[in-house]
């Protein structure tokens, strides 16, 4: 048995473990969290990424649990690191990596999303003449990164001020990559803040690139493409290269939860 597949094993195990756990409802993505996140319709969130490389998903927080996780911005023992985007050359504002275990609902919302979002990654490679390396569970998935050198947690809580901007850029963090990833607006557009439209720029083959623009209205998740995403082209599919951002605020304050299903190196 190989490491990857051993630690496969292992997950399976642990998951099944926490299935008859106290709380085991939190640790795998059912609640309310994972009600709303069934509450999406599929096909056309399927549609919509095979059309734009993203799409618009139901809102997946109450107004009080966006700020409840807003709030905990200001808690430094919850995040591993904290990274000031201008001066990495970025963009301009701050994110920082929340440790693991996740707060809630951070684990639940990645619990109830990875199911829906495999099948769509299954189909993209497939029609890349890709071998799709994603198991059937994100325990799985994870402990498989983790075996490959990549244990380093990685959702993200961002926040963005009056001027902020984040570049145009790809979550990669190693070899192992989910080719799907979500972010949620913690704050009310219009009201909060001004601007802050999230960004895709997608670079066609053989054609000018393609820019959208998404103001994402709060507690509502958007999904979309962490590399790349299958376009028809003569020669049957291509693969598109695409790149995400956040245009400048104009007043306000922005946070950002950002879902990311593979772990860093």
């Amino acid at each position: 048995m190989t490491a990857v597949t051993a630690a496969a094993a292992t997950a399976v195990t642990a998951a099944k473990t926490r299935a008859t756990a106290p709380g085991a409802d939190a640790a795998t993505g059912s609640g309310p969290w994972a009600g709303r996140a069934e509450s999406a319709d599929w096909d056309a969130v399927a549609a919509e990424l095979d059309a734009f490389g993203g799409a618009l998903l139901p809102q997946l927080l109450t107004p009080d649990e966006a700020g409840r996780l807003r709030d905990l911005y200001g808690r430094p023992e919850l995040f591993r690191s904290t990274v000031d985007m201008a001066r990495h050359r970025f963009g301009s504002g701050e994110y920082k990596y929340f440790h693991a275990p996740y707060p809630e609902p951070v684990e639940q919302l990645k619990q109830a999303l990875y199911p829906r979002l495999l099948p769509i990654a299954r189909t993209w490679w497939e029609r890349l003449g890709r071998t799709a390396p994603w198991p059937d569970t994100l325990d799985e998935w994870l402990q498989m990164c983790h075996a490959a050198g990549q244990s380093k947690s990685t959702a993200i809580l961002l926040r963005y001020g009056a001027g902020d901007w984040n570049a145009l850029h790809r979550d990669l963090y190693g070899d192992l990559v989910f080719p799907l990833q979500v972010v949620i607006n913690l704050d009310r557009p219009g009201t909060d803040h001004t601007g802050g439209e999230f960004l895709l720029v997608e670079q066609r083959p053989r054609a000018q690139s393609r820019g959208t623009a998404t103001l994402l209205p709060q507690g509502h998740g958007y999904v979309f493409t962490t590399r790349d995403r299958p376009v028809r082209s003569a020669r049957g599919w291509s693969a598109a290269p695409v790149r995400h951002g956040v245009s400048a605020l104009r007043s306000g304050h922005r946070h950002t939860l950002a879902l990311v299903f593979h772990d860093a190196a």
